[in-house]
C-alpha cells in the first residue's frame, strides 16, 4: 500500500460528518446516537439519526466486542429495541466465528502431506525442510 492509498483510507467526508451521543445503563452496555451535521457544525435535518448500540460478549479469550445498528425514531425507543438487536446481533457474531473456525479447520496444513513449500522441500518426502528447524534463505 503506497501513501496515496493510505491519504485516500484516511480523508474524512465533509458532507457526512456526525456528532456522537453516547448513553448506557452502565449494565447492559451502551448506544451511540449519531446526529447527521453540516460541515458548519449546524444539524443536517436532511438526513436521519442512527443510533448504533455496543455490548459485549464474554468468551474463554475474553471480550470479544459486539456492535450494531438500532432502528429507532428516538433514544428512549432504542433502548426498548436494544435488547432485540443485540441478540440478532451475537447470533450473527456467533454464526461468523463458527465460518471462521470452519474455514481455519479446512485449510490446515499438516506436515509430511505435501504442499506448502513449493519447490522448497530440500528433497525431502513429502516436501518438509527436514530437521524440524525454520531455515531462513
Amino acid at each position: 500500500m503506497n501513501e496515496d492509498d493510505i491519504k485516500q483510507q484516511l480523508k474524512m467526508d465533509p458532507a457526512d460528518l456526525y456528532r456522537e451521543e453516547n448513553y448506557s445503563d452502565r449494565t447492559a452496555g451502551s448506544i451511540r446516537r449519531l446526529v447527521p451535521i453540516k460541515p458548519d457544525g449546524a444539524d443536517d435535518g436532511a438526513r436521519e439519526v442512527v443510533f448504533q448500540g455496543q455490548t459485549q460478549l464474554m468468551t474463554p479469550m475474553g471480550a470479544l466486542p459486539i456492535q450494531f445498528e438500532i432502528e429507532a425514531a428516538n433514544i428512549g425507543e432504542a433502548a426498548e429495541k436494544f435488547a432485540g438487536a443485540a441478540e440478532v446481533a451475537v447470533q450473527e457474531t456467533l454464526q461468523e466465528l463458527q465460518e471462521m473456525r470452519r474455514e481455519a479447520a479446512s485449510s490446515l496444513v499438516v506436515p509430511g502431506q505435501g504442499g506448502g513449500m513449493g519447490g522448497l522441500g530440500g528433497g525431502m518426502p513429502g516436501g518438509g525442510l527436514g530437521g524440524g528447524g525454520l531455515q531462513m534463505p
